[in-house]
């Protein structure tokens, strides 16, 4: 189990624009003290210039304090939005999708049907399109679990569930494919909580159901 999460390799952006204003407002103490001392006594520079410029520097500082605030905030509801998702390290969820990781040789889905069906095909591919699996299904109307026991040969990775169901007609039965997974690690990306479930990334949001593992030990006592 592993929880990843983006730290800054380098200062935040606001501590840089911060750093960026400190030299250039020295600078421009520099340049006034300069100006103040070679200045024409008959004809002095406008101080309304300098109070201007001075006000401006005062609003861009205001500004990065704001950034600075935000950037704070960020950074604590990312670590809240980490930490709840905590809970999840080790549990089996149900995702919404057709893909499902192969683990100790077994792979597991579910579908609904919207209907009972006459005939529904069940078919397993790789990442390459190449079939792995065919056989048939449960046709009734409602949830059913479909776990696939690989050949002993088939490596661990992530395998793609496709489910055509027709009835007798040849009228397609509408599916709905999820796969069920253990929550493996927990990762922020772009921003965002994803956990990863058999080795697929999958945003939180995205869990339709929990179920807590029960260790074998637990089991037997």
């Amino acid at each position: 189990m592993e929880i990843n999460s983006a730290t800054a390799n380098a200062t935040s952006a606001a501590d840089q624009s911060q750093s960026k204003l400190a030299q250039d407002f020295d600078q421009f103490l520099v340049l006034l003290t300069t100006q103040l001392q070679f200045q024409d006594p008959l004809d002095p520079l406008d101080s309304n210039q300098f109070t201007d410029q001075l006000v401006s520097f005062t609003q861009v500082e205001q500004s990065i304090t704001t950034n600075k605030n935000l950037e704070q905030l960020i950074s604590q509801t990312k670590n809240a939005a980490m930490s709840n998702a905590v809970g999840f390290l080790g549990t089996e969820v149900t995702i919404e999708t057709d893909r499902a990781g192969l683990r100790n040789g077994t792979a597991k889905w579910e579908y609904g049907l919207e209907t009972n069906a006459d005939e529904v095909k069940l078919t397993v591919q790789d990442t390459t399109g190449e079939i792995i699996f065919e056989g048939t299904g449960d046709n009734k109307a409602g949830l059913h679990d479909f776990i696939w026991n690989a050949p002993a040969d088939t490596p661990d990775g992530i395998y793609q569930l496709t489910i055509s169901a027709t009835t007798a007609s040849g009228t397609e039965v509408q599916a709905a494919i999820f796969s069920k997974g253990t929550v493996e690690a927990i990762e922020i990306l772009n921003g965002d909580v994803h956990l990863s479930v058999n080795g697929i990334l999958t945003e939180a949001s995205n869990i339709q159901a929990v179920k807590q593992i029960i260790p074998v030990a637990e089991v037997a006592s």
